[in-house]
């Protein structure tokens, strides 16, 4: 491809990258915050729309609430002249007939009126099956009695019908010369309801008149589905006295809001409940769809940006990325190839493979040096043999490959007898010398058996022989032994008067029981044996079978 080609072929690549980048983002930069705006407004007027529903229903529910006292006002208004009439007419002996046509049709919400006797018993009533009942039992009776006024019962069931009664009661007591008699007047809680009709037409409001119990005594609507139960929205212990107030709940799963107001001069309460799902589901269902629509657009938006991206971003970041693990693995030859990359990404892929090849370079110095060090950290410089680390992982190398072909291993513990002694005489650069050349003996040695030799620490050296058993281990160990002695390296403070060496001996078939430190330990219990015995000589200590018998060398 000629130069001409590839920088047309990269203008276009440029401009089309950003071109598609620019559309990306101004799509987002113009559809995003009108989306998200028309979200906020959406909620807002959810908020605002609740609120508003919420306080017009208040403003509903008081005036039901005052048509509903109105109503009661008027039923205790009733009930106290015809209390005054009945004491008035009672010594005539016609306050029965009088009370019977004391009904009046203008009132519908009362249905029956009656008279109770000192004795508890009704003695006249405008619905005949009352006379003669005994209700010195209920409490609204005897709370009648104690507080010389106007009472409305809660909800009770009917002793003759069952139905629910709302009754309302008030004492001749309260007339003066009155008996202790009480009126009462039954009211007809289907009109009751009718009055809370305006409250609930509306979607996912309900109206419900509650006495002091918590009893519904009217609903609006499904009146007949909850009229006579127990009402869980408010909890008639909770602010008693209040006259209004509000409060949130769930009933059966669902959540509403719930307001209420207190009819004055009674326990009872009406209660407006607004489903608060129901009410907001216009404009719930309008902000979901506004959600679906910003998803979609974001999404359009993204998957713009993706295909950009992916060809021109992710490709050469894959790419380079490759290269960087593949490198980073130890591949040293990897290199990025910038003629496939986009023009943004060649100075990356330059500058990637003159770092690659910098580092390649200082990778084989760095190997180069850690082998020397490696060399220098297991070789003993005085001896010129293996030190003791070097020893202990040929000791693993070699017990391991012994366990798996089922052989021999040797080992010998060599230590210079009265070395303390030549130091001391000689010095020690002297004593350097002669574990120097201890050490070019040794290293002979081994390499003529096919053994390894070290200095294992001090005075003291080993040889470990693989392939070798007892025997043949304790005949090199004579050959160790006379060769230092031919050395004749000068030792005033020997009874030889060179320099010797005292040789423990240990031979072994390694097995998974065992371990490296026991063929150690044996071999060094045999170098004590041989110092104890008078040095200058080999002593071998058999481990594990086949077992060899100690034996000693005098030199």
């Amino acid at each position: 491809m000629s130069g001409s080609h590839l920088g047309n072929r990269t203008s276009r690549l440029k401009a089309l990258f950003g071109i598609r980048t620019r559309l990306v983002i101004l799509a987002l930069i113009l559809v995003v915050p009108l989306m998200l705006d028309r979200v906020l407004v959406l909620e807002n007027a959810r908020s605002n729309q609740f609120k508003a529903a919420t306080d017009e229903l208040m403003k509903l529910a008081k005036h039901s609430a005052a048509a509903q006292r109105e109503v009661i006002s008027s039923v205790e208004a009733m009930l106290r002249s015809t209390a005054y009439i009945h004491v008035a007419s009672e010594q005539t002996g016609r306050s029965c007939a009088i009370l019977r046509a004391s009904l009046r049709v203008e009132m519908p919400w009362i249905t029956s009126l009656s008279v109770v006797g000192p004795n508890g018993r009704i003695t006249c009533s405008t619905a005949p099956t009352y006379v003669g009942l005994d209700i010195s039992d209920r409490p609204y009776y005897h709370k009648t009695l104690e507080t010389h006024g106007f009472v409305l019962s809660d909800l009770i069931p009917s002793r003759l019908t069952g139905k629910p009664l709302l009754l309302a009661n008030y004492p001749t007591s309260a007339v003066e010369g009155g008996e202790p008699s009480v009126i009462i007047a039954g009211l007809n809680v289907d009109w009751m309801a009718k009055l809370m009709s305006n409250l609930g037409e509306r979607p996912g409001v309900e109206a419900l008149l509650i006495d002091g119990k918590g009893t519904v005594l009217a609903a609006q609507p499904n009146g007949q589905d909850i009229t006579g139960r127990p009402y869980a929205g408010v909890d008639p212990q909770v602010n008693p006295n209040a006259d209004t107030g509000s409060t949130s709940v769930t009933i059966n799963g669902v959540k509403k809001f719930i307001s209420f107001v207190r009819l004055s001069g009674t326990d009872a309460r009406l209660v407006v409940s607004i489903d608060h799902d129901a009410m907001l589901a216009p404009i719930n269902r309008d902000i979901q769809k506004a959600y679906v629509q910003l998803a979609f657009v974001s999404l359009l938006a993204l998957l713009g940006a993706w295909l950009v991206g992916e060809q021109f971003i992710m490709r050469p970041i894959r790419t380079m990325t490759s290269m960087a693990n593949r490198f980073g693995q130890g591949d040293l030859t990897a290199r990025a190839t910038a003629d496939s990359l986009p023009a943004e990404f060649k100075p990356l892929a330059t500058a990637f493979n003159g770092m690659a090849a910098q580092l390649a370079e200082r990778e084989r110095d760095l190997i180069a040096s850690n082998d020397r060090l490696t060399v220098i950290a297991s070789v003993d410089m005085v001896s010129g043999l293996a030190n003791r680390r070097g020893f202990q992982s040929r000791l693993e190398f070699e017990w391991l490959k012994t366990q798996q072909t089922e052989g021999k291993l040797a080992l010998m513990m060599i230590d210079v007898d009265h070395f303390k002694l030549f130091n001391d005489s000689y010095g020690h650069p002297e004593g350097d010398a002669c574990l120097g050349r201890i050490g070019e003996t040794l290293a002979r040695i081994a390499n003529d058996t096919e053994g390894f030799a070290a200095r294992y620490g001090g005075e003291e050296f080993c040889l470990l022989l693989p392939g070798v058993d007892a025997s043949r281990a304790i005949a090199i160990g004579e050959a160790v032994r006379e060769a230092v002695a031919r050395l004749s390296i000068p030792h005033i403070m020997s009874e030889h008067g060179h320099v010797t060496v005292s040789v423990g001996v240990s031979a072994v078939f390694p097995n998974l029981e065992q371990c490296p430190s026991e063929l150690i330990e044996a071999a060094d219990a045999a170098l004590y044996a041989a110092k104890h015995q008078g040095r200058n000589r080999v002593v071998a200590h058999g481990l594990a079978a086949p077992v060899v018998p100690v034996i000693s060398m005098a030199g």
